[in-house]
C-alpha cells in the first residue's frame, strides 16, 4: 500500500491556485454527482478529479470555493451534513464540522445551504473562476445567483462581472506532478504491470477475452487498485485492429495475436499500458516482423522524451520509423517524406503516439501554447503507444498479413536527464513475451 497524498499537498494546491487569482475574485469547484445506472442503483461514484485534486475529498454532493482575501478563511467546502440513517445504508459521511480538521479547509457548510450562503460570497468579487459544462444544473443555478445580485445594484449591490475558466490555471498545475503524485503513479504502474504479466501466463486459444480480462482485474483489486482508470481492450486477432475496441467477447485462437491495452487507477491515479502478444505462445514471422517494428518505434520515441523536447517529437520520431519499416517490408509505396503523410499511411498508423497521465488517464494540460507545442519539463508524465494496425478490410495488404494488430504502450516521466519508464518491468522483448505466455500452465 502506498503512503496517500497528504492533507498538507492538498493545501499547498490550494494556497499555490490562490496566489495566481486575481484579488476580489472566487473560485468555485464542484464535486461529481452520483450518477443512475438503472432504476434505483447508481454507477460507482468517483469523485471529480479537478475537485479531488484540490481537496482529496471523496463524497458526492461536494463544492469547495477559493476566496482569495476572506478574514474568516480562503478555502471553504460545502459537503452533505451527517445522517445517521444514511449512514447505516451507504456508509460514514465526513460532515461539514470534521471537514476543517480531516482535510484542512478553512471553514465549511452544509451542502443543503449553499443557496443561503454561497450568492452572498459571490457579492462583492469582481471575476468568478470556474469551468463551465462540467455540470450544466449547478452552472444554471450560479449564473441565477449572479443575476439575482445584479438585480440589487440600484441598492448597492456588486455583481461579479466577469467569468473566466478555471482550468487555464488548475490544469496547467495538474501537469507537473509533484514526488508523492509519482510515488502513486509508480505503485499505479507497478499493479498494472503485475496484471499484464499475469494476463500473458493465464493466456491460452479457447479462453474468451473477458475471461482474459478477468485476470487483469483480479490483479488490480488483489493488489489494491480498486478499479481499472479505463475500460479494458482485451482484442484477439482483427479485433485488436479496432482501436477502442471494448466489447471482449470474442474467442482467442492460436495462431492470432492478442492486443491488452489496461491500466488500473490507484488512489486516483491512473497507469495506462498496452502489450501485444501471441495467444499460442508463439509469433509468427509476420506477427514478429510487425510487432519489432513497433517497438523499435516506441524505443526511438521514448529515448527524445527529455526535457526541452517539443511534445510532437515523439510521435514524429516514432511514425518515421514505422513508416520507413512498412515500406521496407512492402506494405507500404515510396519515399518516406511523402508517404508519410499518405492516406495508405494514416490507415495503418492511425492515432498519434502520446498523451498526458494522471488523476485522468488522458490526463489535462494544452499540448500546444499559442500554435506551437509545448516542451517538456521534469515531472510532466505521458505514455508512448506507437501502433500498427493491418486489418481485414483493408484489401491494400496481403492476406497474409492481415488480422495483425499490434501497440505497445509505456508511462514515462520526463526528468532531468533521461525518461523514466514506469512500466519497464511489463515484458515486451519477442523472447521474454514467448517465454511467458502461457507458462502458467
Amino acid at each position: 500500500m502506498s503512503k496517500p497524498i497528504s492533507k498538507k499537498e492538498f493545501d499547498r494546491r490550494r494556497k499555490r491556485l490562490l496566489e495566481q487569482m486575481t484579488p476580489g475574485s472566487v473560485a468555485i469547484i464542484p464535486g461529481a454527482t452520483e450518477q443512475r445506472r438503472n432504476k434505483d442503483i447508481d454507477f460507482p461514484f468517483r469523485q471529480d478529479s479537478d475537485f479531488l485534486y484540490l481537496t482529496g475529498f471523496h463524497e458526492p454532493e461536494s463544492l469547495l470555493v477559493l476566496l482569495p482575501g476572506r478574514a474568516q478563511g480562503e478555502s471553504v467546502l460545502f459537503c452533505r451534513e451527517r445522517d445517521e440513517t444514511a449512514e447505516q445504508w451507504h456508509g460514514e459521511r465526513l460532515g461539514p464540522e470534521r471537514a476543517s480538521q480531516m482535510l484542512g479547509v478553512d471553514d465549511a457548510f452544509p451542502i443543503n445551504d449553499i443557496e443561503d450562503i454561497l450568492p452572498n460570497m459571490l457579492e462583492g468579487r469582481a471575476r468568478i473562476y470556474i469551468t463551465l459544462g462540467e455540470y450544466p444544473s449547478f452552472d444554471a443555478k450560479l449564473i441565477e445567483w449572479v443575476k439575482t445580485i445584479q438585480q440589487r445594484e440600484l441598492h448597492g449591490a456588486k455583481p461579479p462581472g466577469e467569468f473566466v475558466a478555471l482550468k487555464h490555471l488548475l490544469h496547467e498545475m495538474r501537469l507537473v506532478k509533484s514526488a508523492a503524485e509519482l510515488r502513486v503513479m509508480r505503485k499505479a504502474a507497478a499493479i498494472t504491470v503485475q496484471a499484464h504479466e499475469r494476463a500473458m501466463r493465464e493466456c491460452h486459444p479457447g479462453m474468451m477475452e473477458s475471461q482474459l480480462e478477468a485476470e487483469l482485474v483480479h490483479e488490480f483489486m488483489r493488489s489494491g487498485a480498486r478499479s481499472p482508470a479505463y475500460p479494458s481492450i482485451v482484442g484477439g486477432g482483427n479485433n485488436a485492429c479496432v482501436l477502442h475496441y471494448t466489447d471482449n467477447a470474442a474467442s482467442l485462437k492460436d495462431g492470432d495475436l492478442v492486443l491488452i491495452d489496461a491500466g488500473c487507477e490507484y488512489q486516483y491515479y491512473a497507469a495506462d499500458v498496452t502489450r501485444t502478444f501471441p495467444v499460442g505462445g508463439k509469433f509468427s514471422k509476420e506477427q514478429a516482423a510487425i510487432y519489432a517494428l513497433v517497438l523499435a518505434a516506441q524505443e526511438a520515441a521514448i529515448d527524445v522524451c527529455r526535457p526541452g523536447t517539443g511534445f510532437d517529437k515523439p510521435d514524429r520520431v516514432a511514425m518515421r520509423v514505422m513508416v520507413q519499416g512498412l515500406i521496407d517490408l512492402k506494405l507500404l509505396k515510396g519515399s518516406l517524406d511523402k508517404t508519410l503523410t499518405s492516406k495508405a499511411a494514416k490507415a495503418i498508423c492511425p492515432h498519434k503516439t502520446s498523451h498526458w497521465l494522471g488523476i485522468d488517464v488522458h490526463d489535462v494540460g494544452d499540448y500546444r501554447i499559442e500554435e506551437t507545442w509545448r516542451t517538456l519539463e521534469p515531472g510532466m508524465v505521458l505514455t508512448i503507444e506507437p501502433g500498427i494496425y493491418l486489418s481485414e478490410l483493408n484489401k491494400n495488404i496481403p492476406a497474409k498479413w492481415r488480422g495483425i494488430g499490434v501497440r505497445i504502450e509505456d508511462d514515462i516521466v520526463i526528468t532531468k536527464s533521461a525518461p523514466e519508464v514506469l512500466t519497464a518491468g511489463a515484458a515486451k522483448s519477442i523472447a521474454d513475451i514467448e517465454q511467458l505466455v502461457g507458462c502458467s500452465g
